[in-house]
């Protein structure tokens, strides 16, 4: 989907939305990543009604990108390296359906480019279990509450960050340096 001349969106779910978007804002030619919740029942989700795990929906995070400077391709390996999409339904001690594996695919295209990565994952045998990313129809974003936004940047010595959400950060960092802005 295009936001703007230049700036293209993909959605991605892979356990605590902190974690994918202290990744995705380091990433050279992001121009906003948000927190938020996709594929639901429920419209307009709490926190709270998601995490009851009761509402459908996925934390997830927007990336708006310039797909001048970043690829979609390029995106969703990152994502895939930084999440186990082996594990329904969790992430680490992160348990319940909102933190699910998950691609929310706004084209044809993306729905493509994130099976062909699926596939080369399966036939190089990357993971030791079945993939289990769900690759969902582009549904309404809602952006998650003011206080999850940019959480790690604000919060980085609070336990959760810095025992989950560092280690993240830093694999990612070691991996995919030539992405760094």
């Amino acid at each position: 989907m295009t936001q703007g001349s230049n700036t293209h969106t993909a959605v991605f779910g892979g356990g605590c939305f902190w974690c994918l978007e202290a990744v995705f804002e380091q990433i050279r030619g992001v121009q906003a990543v948000t927190s938020g919740y996709c594929g639901g029942h429920l419209p307009d989700p709490t926190y709270e009604a998601v995490c009851s795990g009761r509402s459908g929906h996925v934390e997830v995070v927007r990336v708006e990108y310039d797909p001048d400077q970043i690829g979609y391709r390029d995106l969703v390996e990152v994502f895939f390296a930084i999440h186990d999409p082996t594990t329904p339904n969790r992430q680490g001690n992160d348990v319940g359906p909102q933190y699910r594996s998950a691609i929310v695919c706004n084209d044809a295209q993306q729905r493509s480019i994130a099976l062909e990565v699926i596939e080369e994952l399966r036939e190089a045998a990357v993971f030791a279990a079945p993939i289990v990313t769900e690759l969902l129809d582009a549904t309404r974003f809602y952006p998650a509450e003011t206080y999850h936004q940019g959480y790690f940047r604000g919060h980085e010595t609070q336990p959760y960050c810095a025992y989950v959400v560092a280690p993240k950060l830093a694999k990612f960092r070691k991996k995919f340096a030539s992405l760094l802005r």
